[in-house]
């Protein structure tokens, strides 16, 4: 129950178009039934019986058929035969564009409350700390948002709108049956307990199946996503047969899951038929004998109206049996869902939080531990300063805990202890938004989305930048001559990952882009240590620009980049173990020693 409620609060602001459209659907489901009602003075002008309607016994229904229609009945039997199949046929007709607008505005709903769903989920997903993203892979993500959620709005838009348009059909056909022989209709209610007990076990294989299905199906997302971006890696290494039989294992477990749970809900729909064919057989029956044993029976219209409705109610029946089966593929669904919506957002402010005012004098970190999972330390009790308009770079083998140290700035992850502080203010007292836009970032791993050149280097700035200060953002970052040569320029998209473009190339997109933003803080993470000489000399002279009149903090791969630097920390095992300028350093014999002696500082998390 508590899964459905949260899902009926998504749709909330769509409760007036739902309601319209089970109104549409009682309006559809209430003229099906008196549809087929209108057959009996059909049938009876069909048998030659002229007062159809007026017997010397007349049932519930042919008197309040009589108040309805029995106007059109007068006259010669051609002209009230006429009338009926008129009334029929507008009944018909209206019931139809009830029925459309039910099922128009049921999509409507089921469309909207996927879309609110979606983007609900994505906005909580955007607050997680990249620790999250580190752990979850992101095919289950993508599973979950788009494939799931469509599981979800089956149940919250068609199913449900189904079920109660069902229900209703049942209701009326049901209220027929009992106006024309409330003993016979009484016999269909026999066969509900039974259809109910019989489902639950089928219901309970269900979920579990369905459980890892979905599971299963995250899996092959998390592989289709990682061969795709691999695909260079893979071609490479021939590893494509590899890959191949790595897709097939999961698609197999995918397949045999999904296979399974379809079983399960495709077995509810004939016992539900079989139960249902046995009543309407029963009613049949008991009709039949009952009309013997009295010695009387009913007339032919009524018996042949009764029988076409029992059998009219076979569908609805069946359909609302399967309603809990497909409910529990849906909820299935939700609960993945669910499961990362209730994960708590690490990522967001404490109520409070107030603008970042800008570095005036300098940035401490005083007795820092971090750490991605708990106890198990990618920074031990890290103590250091950064005055205003330095260059500080960061050595240190791979693993050190060089990346998560500057990530503690922008605050992508927090401190587990200790506390950074900015002219003595705790970073956690500032909006992230405010604080990450006073500082620009350069990895190692560039970030090329599939949009105009324009696009990515205004990213994140679109509406204040100008066409100018692009280009000159683009001139600065040694980008300008390259960009011109592009088929469409600045306008030319750049296609996945920015594949059109060369390693130094995407390096130099994003140096423009932290030059368009014109940050005081700059964070420089091993801008260079994937490029050949030549890319590297072009990145380089953009980032001598990137320097000016700027506090930085550089991570370096070569230890060329770092022995201009104002001061450098050396990190090791997660512990700052020495600190000082280059010359200082490389003459003290210790960790920056042997580094600077191996002409290698390691990239590190």
């Amino acid at each position: 129950m508590h899964r459905l409620y949260r899902l009926f609060e998504f749709a909330r602001p769509y409760t007036g178009t739902l309601i319209a459209s089970f109104i549409a659907a009682v309006i559809a489901s209430t003229l099906d039934g008196f549809m087929f009602t209108l057959l009996i003075p059909f049938l009876s002008l069909l048998f030659g019986n002229t007062d159809s309607l007026v017997t010397e016994t007349p049932t519930v229904v042919e008197r309040v058929l009589n108040d309805l229609v029995g106007f059109a009945l007068q006259g010669d039997p051609s002209t009230a035969l006429r009338n009926v199949v008129l009334i029929i046929l507008g009944t018909v007709a209206v019931k139809n564009l009830a029925a459309y607008a039910g099922g128009s505005l049921g999509a409507y709903v089921q469309e909207g409350i996927a879309k609110d769903l979606r983007m609900a989920f994505y906005s909580h997903v955007q607050k997680f700390e990249l620790g999250f993203f580190q752990k979850v892979k992101g095919g289950q993500l993508v599973s979950r948002i788009v494939a799931d959620i469509d599981q979800v709005r089956q149940l919250v838009g068609a199913t449900l709108v189904s079920a109660v348009q069902n229900a209703i059909l049942v209701s009326v056909y049901l209220a027929i049956l009992i106006l024309l022989s409330w003993r016979l209709a009484l016999l269909t209610l026999l066969i509900a307990p039974a259809i109910a007990l019989t489902m639950r076990p089928i219901l309970h294989r269900i979920r579990e199946r369905m459980k890892q299905a979905l599971e299963d199906r995250g899996e092959l997302t998390a592989v289709v996503s990682e061969t795709i971006e691999g695909a260079r890696l893979m071609k490479a290494h021939g590893a494509e047969a590899y890959e191949r039989r790595r897709f097939e294992g999961v698609a197999t477990r995918y397949f045999r899951g999904l296979v399974t749970a379809r079983r399960f809900a495709v077995l509810a729909h004939p016992v539900s038929e079989t139960m249902g064919a046995g009543v309407v057989l029963l009613l049949l029956m008991a009709g039949v004998l009952g009309g013997t044993v009295a010695g009387t029976g009913m007339r032919p219209e009524l018996f042949i109206v009764f029988m076409g409705i029992t059998l009219r109610l076979l569908p609805p029946v069946k359909a609302l049996s399967q309603f809990p089966a497909n409910a529990e593929m849906s909820l299935v669904a939700a609960d993945r869902v669910f499961e990362i919506m209730d994960q708590e957002a690490g990522d967001v402010d404490q109520p409070g939080a107030t603008a970042f005012p800008g570095l005036q004098h300098e940035i401490t970190l005083v007795n820092v531990w971090a750490a991605y999972d708990p106890g198990a330390w990618v920074l031990q009790d890290v103590n250091m300063r950064v005055r205003a308009g330095q260059v500080v770079a960061i050595v240190g083998p791979s693993g050190a805990g060089k990346s998560t140290l500057v990530d503690l700035l922008p605050r992508f992850m927090d401190a587990a202890r200790g506390d950074v502080l900015i002219d003595g203010v705790s970073v956690s007292k500032y909006s992230r938004r405010s604080l990450r836009r006073a500082m620009g970032i350069v990895s190692q791993h560039t970030v090329i989305f599939n949009d105009s050149v324009r696009a990515n280097i205004a990213y994140g700035d679109q509406e204040d930048a100008s066409d100018e200060a692009v280009r000159a953002a683009a001139a600065a970052a040694n980008a300008h001559q390259f960009i011109e040569r592009l088929p469409q320029g600045y306008d030319t998209i750049l296609g996945e990952r920015g594949m059109r473009l060369s390693g130094g190339e995407r390096q130099r997109i994003s140096i423009a882009r932290a030059l368009l933003r014109d940050p005081p803080i700059l964070i420089l993470d091993e801008a260079t240590s994937a490029l050949d000489t030549v890319a590297e000399r072009l990145v380089q002279g953009a980032i001598a620009r990137l320097l000016e009149n700027r506090t930085v903090l550089v991570i370096a791969h070569r230890l060329s980049t770092v022995v201009r630097a104002d001061q450098i920390v050396v990190l090791d095992g997660g512990r700052l173990v020495e600190r000082g300028r280059h010359d200082e350093l490389a003459a003290a014999g210790g960790l920056y020693q042997r580094l600077h002696s191996l002409e290698l500082v390691g990239g590190g998390r």
